[in-house]
């Protein structure tokens, strides 16, 4: 019944996607957060590839905090439930979907990147994986958890990190569009160096107006790391990549 009830809010809570069979709701349980994640595992010895959800409807049009961050775009999830590896999961970011008793509109606002909400999706990710290697894919803001449970908090497997549309340095995005600091938060910049090591590929909008492809650039360094996708805004035009991100194993 649980399970039937989360498939539901899935699919009317925001923009309807049909969950594939072969997909599991599984929630994970960390010390602060029940994280929502769906799951397809086929063989527990392969590498898991790891779709992580952007910031979700945390504003609403006039730009207010919303009561609710779960997703209405689809990119993370088409990205998730397309992939036909053996090991791929989606996985929500904390208050997305169901909430913990913890949770307040700082967790999807100014600490979207806080300690306690990085330690959640490295504590979701060591407990679905384990030491297996990893995939990490991360989608806006799900781009900086992606780096952030791999540089802040050593011990994962991670192969490889890929970006679509990712938040990389969340001061330098505040300052770009001239909005309030994230001064709860963690930030990838902290960690820049030990980044870089990492093998990693990040795709950027050629119209992306809320990330806009020279904030990857200034923090990666490197145009060879880079892929922008012409016509492609922050939610839409993604398609193309679809198959390459499927790919990669």
């Amino acid at each position: 019944m649980i399970k039937a009830l989360i498939t539901l809010l899935f699919l009317t809570g925001c923009t309807a996607i049909k969950v594939p069979a072969d997909f599991v709701y599984k929630e994970v349980e960390t010390r602060d957060f029940i994280l929502a994640s769906w799951q397809k595992v086929t063989n527990p010895a392969a590498p898991y590839k790891i779709y992580i959800e952007g910031d979700g409807y945390a504003f609403n049009a006039r730009g207010k905090a919303t009561q609710n961050p779960t997703p209405r775009g689809t990119l993370a999830r088409e990205l998730a439930f397309g992939d036909n590896s053996p090991n791929v999961i989606y996985l929500a970011r904390p208050c997305q979907y169901i909430k913990s008793a913890v949770c307040s509109k700082r967790h999807w606002t100014t600490a979207r990147f806080a300690p306690e909400v990085i330690n959640a999706e490295y504590d979701a990710i060591k407990n679905i994986a384990g030491n297996n290697p990893v995939i990490l894919i991360g989608f806006s803001g799900g781009a900086q958890v992606a780096g952030l449970v791999t540089t802040a908090k050593p011990g994962l497997n991670v192969k490889k990190i890929i970006t679509i549309a990712g938040n990389l340095d969340h001061l330098a995005w505040t300052q770009y569009h001239n909005l309030p600091p994230l001064n709860e938060s963690m930030n990838l910049e902290s960690y820049r160096q030990q980044f870089a090591k990492i093998p990693q590929i990040h795709y950027v909008g050629s119209n992306d107006e809320v990330m806009p492809p020279v904030l990857a650039r200034e923090f990666v360094g490197k145009d060879d790391l880079i892929i922008e996708v012409n016509g492609a805004s922050h939610n839409e035009g993604w398609g193309k990549i679809y198959n390459k991100v499927w790919s990669e194993r």
